[in-house]
């Protein structure tokens, strides 16, 4: 019954953990400090809950009803939160709209500290399940194994929540309804608990005897392995797991890309191979048949410096999927060993005490807290992907070497055979270590070593280079955007198509500068909105003349979140344009096509204002539900394709659209919007390729589905959760691509 207690608490961790992590980028911005907070806050909130549990058991005497009631309060405060954490983010978003830009110290540790205050009271009580549940059990199940016991069931049904979240809950029922389910399976474990406290007992905890076997303490007692050499373990395999799952998110975006699907197929494997550890680690403690901690370290070590190697993107595989489960394989034995020797030196270190229990495990999660904030503030900014990596691998190196020492020091004999395999391991770790170090390189050191120029900071990773016989912009690998009329048609034909003359512009998403150079080229007062500091740097490399757009007294470059800075300005414009970053499925960007967002959209255009939204091709259910949330705010929407037919213009106005062919708009451009407009087109004139886009108008009338859930709400993205409904269209043979 506990194994079922901790599945269900497990599930629930981990669909919180997604869902509010998609919550947090609504309210405080996409960007990767964000995805650190969550984490690291998450972690602590179960670090100090374990620490805190752990104390009080240590200092009071505790029953069995007792501890039982105490899991039962912790599970019904963690539903508490299911629907708490997110008001208080909507509270700590409007607390911080005067905290200045996203990039900035303040917002940054404002934002951090609204996380820290909405999040860290719940987690805290998911951390306090562990020991109180141990205490509980302390006379059913083996106190030598009781934590990887209920770690093993937890770590299941975080698999289970991992799936079945992205997979099915939030397409089906949205992110209050995933919340909910959450919520309920926090509220069963907890009448359950209750109820099993309601049972005869004695009001003392009873000592019987352990159903798994008792195993003695190698590490300890024969290889001189001491229990604070355990905890510095502990501490720094946390750490470094963390760590890597930030850089694993960063390096293998260009193959895995930045869907959520994505994301929840790395943190399966990760939380698969977890799990497959555990399970091994228990059928060896029943068979008293476990592997030494100094054959785990060395291996360890080898796993995470070998994959540093495997993820080598000069490895080609022919199939896309193969690339795809490469990745995905590459962790997998650092993730299953790291299974195994976590429970292990918990139930080592504490003997089956639920003290000792709760301090180990919140010493685990201390690292856990660190390894996020160390990647994404310093390493990877300071360092990149590559020695990030290594970095990160290093003290397990040295952990295992130090290890080694004692298992020789602790042997007085000639070498036994036990020693061989930690000492291959070790010595082929180092190996692995030189050739990662030397040889080895990641997408970033590629495109550097082609020319490109790589800008790094803690929001994303940016290269700006001549690729594939082009100039691209590349965002954590991710192809942006790049030369083409249809950018500068962006800022172009929402002007012309006017009711008077243009005053102000506001351009969301700078990609390489474009449709922001185009927008000023009609002499207005210009801003531009854009999440990744890195982007704007970039600028100069795709235009010489970016300094001087920069010193242009009506040129206003802002670092914040489209949807932030739209409830932090009170400035009104003529013209709103934006291009949110590919592919449509992207995580993250329904906030830039949800209703809501339009909502914020309307007070921010001046009386006859236009919003042009650009749909650059895909689903054609996803283009439906983009019509229908722009159709909910904007009575009048005018949709067109592109001059080439690849993409569509989304003009969208309270007030009815001016009815004007491609030459009356061209007669409107300023000489210098002329002039940009044909900057890049030697065989079309600008009036030309105004006709192309007139010339191909689409009904939206006709083109929005008649289902209503057909539709983008923050609660429920529906261009990024798709599986379900993909897969139905595939089956029945309706899966319809739009260019």
């Amino acid at each position: 019954m506990q194994s079922r207690l901790f599945f269900l608490s497990g599930f629930s961790g981990l669909v919180y953990q997604i869902v509010w992590l998609r919550l947090a980028f609504a309210a405080f911005g996409v960007i990767t400090p964000v995805i650190s907070l969550v984490l690291s806050v998450f972690m602590l909130g179960l670090g100090a809950g374990s620490w805190l549990a752990g104390s009080m058991l240590r200092r009071w005497t505790w029953s069995r009803r007792g501890a039982l009631r105490a899991y039962a309060a912790a599970e019904f405060l963690i539903g508490v939160g299911a629907l708490a954490v997110p008001m208080l983010f909507t509270w700590g978003e409007n607390l911080l709209l005067p905290a200045g830009q996203t990039d900035s110290v303040q917002y940054l540790g404002s934002s951090a500290a609204i996380i820290l205050f909405a999040m860290v009271p719940f987690c805290l009580c998911m951390g306090t399940t562990f020991p109180f549940m141990m205490q509980a059990i302390r006379g059913d199940r083996g106190s030598e194994g009781g934590f990887s016991y209920l770690y093993l069931a937890n770590v299941l049904g975080a698999l289970a929540g991992t799936l079945l979240t992205p997979v099915a809950l939030v397409e089906l029922l949205g992110f209050h309804g995933t919340l909910v389910i959450g919520m309920l399976a926090n509220w069963c474990a907890a009448a359950v608990a209750f109820r099993l406290s309601l049972q005869p007992d004695d009001g003392a905890v009873v000592e019987a005897k352990p159903q798994l076997p008792i195993v003695s303490d190698p590490p300890r007692d024969s290889c001189g392995i001491c229990s604070r050499f355990a905890l510095s373990i502990l501490f720094t395999t946390g750490l470094a797991s963390m760590g890597m799952e930030v850089v694993w998110t960063r390096a293998f975006a260009p193959i895995l890309l930045t869907q959520v699907y994505s994301f929840a197929g790395l943190l399966f494997a990760y939380l698969l191979a977890t799990w497959c550890g555990s399970m091994l680690y228990r059928r060896h403690l029943a068979r008293h048949k476990l592997v030494s901690d100094h054959v785990l370290l060395a291996l360890l070590a080898l796993a995470a410096f070998g994959q540093i190697l495997a993820a080598d993107p000069r490895i080609i595989l022919p199939q896309y999927w193969m690339r795809i489960a490469w990745l995905l394989l590459s962790i997998v034995p650092y993730c299953a060993i790291l299974g195994y020797l976590t429970p292990k030196l918990i139930d080592e270190h504490a003997l089956g005490r639920p003290d000792a229990v709760g301090h180990a495990y919140a010493v685990n999660v201390l690292g856990c807290i660190i390894g996020p904030l160390l990647v994404s503030y310093v390493l990877l900014p300071m360092c990149g992907l590559q020695w990030a990596g290594i970095v990160l691998a290093i003290p397990l190196w040295m952990m295992s070497g130090r290890s080694l020492v004692w298992l020789k020091q602790a042997v007085s004999s000639e070498p036994r055979r036990s020693q061989w395999l930690p000492r291959i391991a070790w010595s082929a770790a180092t190996l692995c270590g030189i050739a990662a170090a030397t040889v080895g390189t990641s997408y970033e050191d590629r495109f550097a070593a082609q020319g490109a120029r790589v800008y790094r900071d803690h929001t994303a990773t940016v290269i700006a280079g001549f690729i594939d016989g082009r100039k691209d912009l590349l965002v954590n690998g991710k192809s942006i955007t790049a030369f083409t009329p249809s950018t500068k048609l962006m800022a172009h034909l929402p002007l012309a198509q006017l009711p008077h003359q243009p005053k102000s512009a506001l351009v969301i998403c700078f990609g390489m500068g474009t449709t922001y150079r185009s927008l000023l080229s009609w002499g207005i007062d210009t801003t531009a909105v854009e999440l990744v500091p890195s982007v704007s740097d970039a600028f100069g490399y795709y235009f010489p003349d970016a300094e001087e757009v920069r010193r242009n007294p009506l040129s206003h470059i802002v670092i914040d979140d489209g949807r932030r800075f739209l409830r932090r300005t009170s400035q009104r414009f003529d013209v709103i344009t934006l291009d949110p970053p590919p592919p449509v499925e992207a995580a993250g960007s329904s906030l830039l096509y949800s209703r809501e967002f339009y909502q914020l959209i309307k007070p921010r255009l001046a009386e006859g204002g236009i919003l042009q939204q650009w749909y650059p091709g895909g689903d054609f259910k996803t283009l439906q539900a983009i019509l229908r949330s722009v159709l909910a705010e904007f009575p009048h929407v005018r949709v067109t394709r592109a001059y080439d037919h690849w993409g569509y213009h989304m003009l969208c106005s309270m007030q009815p659209l001016p009815e004007r062919t491609g030459s009356e708009l061209y007669a409107r451009l300023p000489e210098a919007a002329r002039r940009d407009l044909v900057e890049w087109s030697t065989d079309r004139t600008g009036e030309s390729l105004l006709d192309a886009v007139i010339a191909s108008p689409v009904s939206a009338a006709e083109v929005i589905s008649d289902d209503p859930l057909v539709i983008i709400t923050d609660d429920r993205p529906y261009n990024e959760y798709y599986l379900l409904r993909r897969i139905w269209e595939w089956w029945t043979g309706t899966y319809v691509i739009v260019l």
